[in-house]
């Protein structure tokens, strides 16, 4: 399995670029970040490549909101441009959110909205050979309002859209806290899965801190043969070298946890 380190929430400790090389010195192959514009795409690329890492994902940071079709145009430029910066960053996915549910408006209108947003979006993708991952999250803790709260209906827009550069960003810990059935879903889905993100429940903290048995999620994902990164995307309790390490060792030595 491939991991990557989200540098916005570890190593928060480190002025931001200088992040890049403390994944590399953890001995991760991948680091991830959210908002790209207001990074330095040329000091990024030359820290990735002197260290041999992956971009692994970032966000779109588009100013339309796919539940509102009549911001489309926005949500397509915002697009355009994330697809130059992954293009600069050789960056294989962009993660995509649909935005708050809109008050007044029916969820049936609002599902219609992401998936043509969605189908247009599908062929500057597959132009680009660029992965668009779009994320459920839970509405329970830290995301009140938003509109894609289930795995269940992120999975019939992706098929919906029916590209396979549209899938879906399985986070685990948002999925915890909103469905619980991890493994059973996971597996049952994992050819439209382009993105993990994993962090423990509650409190969203490295995994082995709380309730999710990530030794047996791990090796689940890892048996269905999936190859792309799983995004760790957690607050550390432990300081971020202490913390990764932990999740190292829950990989290379899973008996002993």
């Amino acid at each position: 399995m491939k991991f990557s380190v989200c540098i916005e929430m570890i190593f928060r400790e480190l002025p931001f670029l200088e992040r890049i090389d403390a994944v590399a010195e953890a001995g991760y192959p991948a680091f991830e970040f959210w908002g790209w514009r207001t990074k330095n795409l040329k000091e990024i690329l030359e820290r990735k490549r002197r260290y041999g890492l992956d971009v692994a994902a970032f966000s779109v940071d588009h100013q339309g909101r796919l539940v509102d079709y009549s911001t489309k145009n926005k949500f397509i430029s915002g697009l355009r441009d994330a697809l130059e910066a992954a293009h600069k960053l050789e960056c294989p996915t962009l993660l995509v959110t649909t935005g708050n549910e809109i008050e007044g408006a029916s969820r049936d209108k609002q599902h219609e909205s992401i998936v043509k947003c969605l189908r247009e979006a599908a062929g500057l993708a597959e132009e680009t050979d660029v992965t668009l991952v779009l994320e459920p999250l839970n509405v329970l803790v830290d995301h009140r309002g938003y509109y894609l709260y289930s795995s269940r209906e992120g999975f019939e827009i992706v098929n919906e859209v029916n590209s396979p550069k549209v899938k879906l960003l399985y986070d685990i810990y948002h999925q915890q806290i909103m469905e619980g059935n991890l493994i059973d879903t996971i597996t049952k889905n994992i050819s439209r899965i382009g993105h993990f993100h994993a962090a423990d429940v509650p409190g969203r903290h490295e995994p082995s801190t709380g309730e999710i048995n990530y030794v047996n999620v791990f090796r689940s994902i890892e048996k269905t043969g999936y190859n792309g990164y799983v995004g760790l995307e957690f607050k550390p309790l432990r300081n971020s070298k202490e913390a990764l390490r932990r999740v190292m060792s829950l990989i290379n030595h899973p008996k002993n946890n």
